[in-house]
């Protein structure tokens, strides 16, 4: 025996191991023998819910600018720096005078030269006195193209009171007949009179308009042009807020279009968040959120929803809505920009049947859980309500508390529970 084990070769011994190990491991396969399957139970129970729906946005202000030069010059004095809170209109930095464009030098004296008249029509009764004259001696003008017209129309020995060049009444007598070019030349004079008279009463009626009229409009219109203009040498805070950015130098030579400052008003933040369209509908205004920030480690902050968009927009092929939260007890560590993670709260409900959702498979277009019933795993249906990111509640099936719940059902063949 010995020799026979002897005279094989290596090769032979290689092919024969091979052999028994497929022999053993498909003795041990066919073998019948079946490990007990350790299943992941849970027991069902009664509970409250807190339903959210999460996204995440960035911060922004309420309010925000920045603000940019319009002309060119170089910078002169700079008013502020980031941090600071400035009111409305306060002047942030100016631009040399002698660096600007000459149609600003002059719109000093436009500015000047307006405002001077505007100040004549508001307080002055000057115009008003004037315009009122005018129209007198526009009627008396009138009266006197009139009567001499009327007369015209007469014959011999016609007699009439009629106004002379200097408005006195004046007792005329008339004979014979008027020539047509007298006549023609009555009617234009007349004609201009009355046409005089319509102007003059229209500039009276004007300014007795007082700060309505068209003249203090047209004046006003005057001031603000050169006002503008004046600006384009300064950059001026369109709204109360914290200067967050600041660029200009003094001696910067700047050009239109060069940013000089962005201003936030830091007193009301906001978060834009992107949902989805399956949630849209279960968010409304006033609904609590939480917000949690990368940049703020260990801290939470409360918001509300303020707006909810009505329009959605899609990207990539998936439809979300803009949803616009409100921190309402931000601090000076929140700053625009900063990425949130928002959480807002659309349903909370108490004492109801509770199932943890990684319990919860989809069985031909079905909601199952597997209930461990004898040692045996057993399907059964059910319907949803809130959810939450762990947690669901049960509002249909033949699910009852205690029920042990399996979280980690087992293949059949070939197949998961609940796919």
């Amino acid at each position: 025996m010995k020799s026979f084990f002897s005279r094989l070769s290596r090769r032979t011994w290689i092919i024969l191991g091979i052999v028994v190990a497929v022999v053993v491991i498909i003795a041990f396969a066919t073998s019948g023998g079946e490990e007990e399957t350790t299943f992941q139970t849970v027991a069902a129970e009664r509970g409250n819910l807190v339903a959210s729906v999460g996204a995440t946005g960035s911060v922004r202000a309420r309010q925000t600018a920045t603000l940019i030069w319009q002309t060119t010059g170089i910078v002169s004095s700079i008013n502020t720096q980031i941090g600071d809170e400035v009111p409305a209109d306060a002047v942030l930095a100016s631009l040399d005078k002698a660096s600007l464009n000459q149609s600003i030098i002059l719109a000093e004296a436009d500015l000047v030269n307006a405002q001077k008249t505007l100040d004549e029509l508001l307080t002055s009764n000057t115009s008003l006195l004037e315009a009122q004259q005018a129209v007198d001696k526009a009627e008396k003008a009138y009266d006197k193209a009139y009567n001499w017209r009327i007369t015209l129309n007469g014959k011999i020995d016609i007699k009439d009171y009629v106004y002379d060049q200097f408005g006195n009444l004046k007792y005329r007598e008339y004979k014979g007949y008027a020539s047509e070019e007298t006549i023609e030349q009555a009617d234009k004079d007349l004609a201009l009179a009355e046409s005089r008279l319509e102007d003059a009463r229209r500039a009276y009626e004007r300014l007795l308009k007082g700060p309505d009229s068209e003249e203090v409009a047209a004046a006003q219109a005057r001031v603000a042009a050169a006002q503008a203009t004046l600006d384009l040498a300064h950059l001026t805070a369109p709204f109360a807020g914290t200067i967050t950015q600041a660029f200009p130098a003094i001696g910067d030579q700047v050009s239109a279009g060069t940013v000089g400052f962005r201003i936030d008003n830091l007193s009301s933040l906001l978060v834009d968040v992107q949902v989805s369209e399956v949630d849209i509908n279960n968010i409304i205004v006033g609904q609590d959120a939480t917000l949690l920030f990368d940049a703020i480690l260990n801290k939470e902050y409360q918001g509300k929803v303020v707006q909810v968009g009505q329009a959605g927009e899609t990207v990539q092929g998936v439809v979300s809505f803009t949803v616009t939260i409100e921190l309402t007890d931000a601090d000076e560590l929140v700053k625009p920009g900063m990425t949130a993670a928002v959480s807002v709260v659309v349903d909370e409900v108490k004492d109801m049947l509770l199932i943890l959702n990684r319990a919860v498979r989809l069985v031909d277009g079905n909601r199952v859980v597997y209930v461990l019933k004898d040692g045996q795993p057993v399907q059964v249906k059910i319907r949803l309500g809130a959810s939450s990111d762990t947690m669901s509640v049960i509002i249909e099936g033949d699910i009852n508390e205690g029920d042990l719940i399996i979280l980690n059902p087992p293949s059949f063949n070939g197949g998961m529970f609940g796919g």
